[in-house]
């Protein structure tokens, strides 16, 4: 059972929302105004927050990032935008994951569980400090630091550098990354890894063809290696 915000402005959605997540277990809280979801969920803490675009009182993209200035709590956006540019700008500006409408109850429930699941993997099952080079990552702290410099990355990002730094001089497939960080297998999604990998580059100093650490294997996958 979760405590689930849900920002919606639509009252035939969130009245579909709201049965569809009690009927699943969790405790619902449905607003209808961004201001109002940001005094709840620095009040009340939720565990996880589906937050819709287009609110009344501000645009769901802005009201995504003054969450993100408050907590650190799970984000999944439900949007009628589809176009690429505008998933990416969501995934930036801190979102974990993204559903598109219409969409069916078992679809955000399981993007729901998916999400909740990685966000509750226990700290103690990962080591305190992983170094490859001259980049040190704090699994339980959630923090990097890149040659004595902290870092800034979103939540999604700091999991795939994890997972890659947990596995120096392993190709991993871009596929396997959607299972294990996502929890997903949806083909024709694995240019959200892409696009993930290009955000970590770019933070790391390096390019696809100048790489330090992130390598891609064209056909395979992206390895990490310590920079010689």
């Amino acid at each position: 059972m979760a405590l689930i915000l849900l920002v919606e402005d639509d009252r035939y959605i969130t009245a579909a929302l709201v049965r569809a997540l009690r009927d699943a277990g969790h405790v619902v809280r449905p607003v209808a105004q961004a201001g109002a979801a940001l005094k709840i969920l620095t009040e009340d803490q939720p565990d996880l927050v589906i937050l819709d675009l287009g609110l009344p009182d501000i645009d769901g993209a802005d009201a995504l990032r003054m969450m993100r200035q408050v907590s650190s709590v799970p984000v999944i956006i439900a949007t009628a935008r589809r176009s690429e540019q505008n998933i990416i700008t969501l995934l930036e500006a801190g979102a974990d994951d993204y559903v598109t409408k219409p969409f069916s109850a078992g679809h955000i429930l399981a993007r729901i569980s998916a999400v909740l699941r990685r966000a509750r993997t226990a700290p103690e099952s990962t080591p305190n400090v992983i170094s490859v080079g001259g980049l040190e990552i704090s699994p339980r702290q959630r923090q990097v630091v890149l040659d004595g410099n902290p870092l800034q990355l979103t939540r999604r990002e700091f999991d795939v550098l994890t997972y890659l730094a947990e596995r120096v001089g392993v190709v991993v497939s871009r596929r396997e990354l959607l299972a294990e960080v996502w929890d997903q297998a949806r083909v024709g999604e694995e240019q959200t890894i892409d696009v993930h990998i290009s955000w970590l580059r770019r933070k790391l100093g390096e390019t696809a063809a100048a790489p330090r650490y992130l390598h891609t294997v064209r056909g395979v996958g992206v390895m990490m290696q310590a920079p010689k």
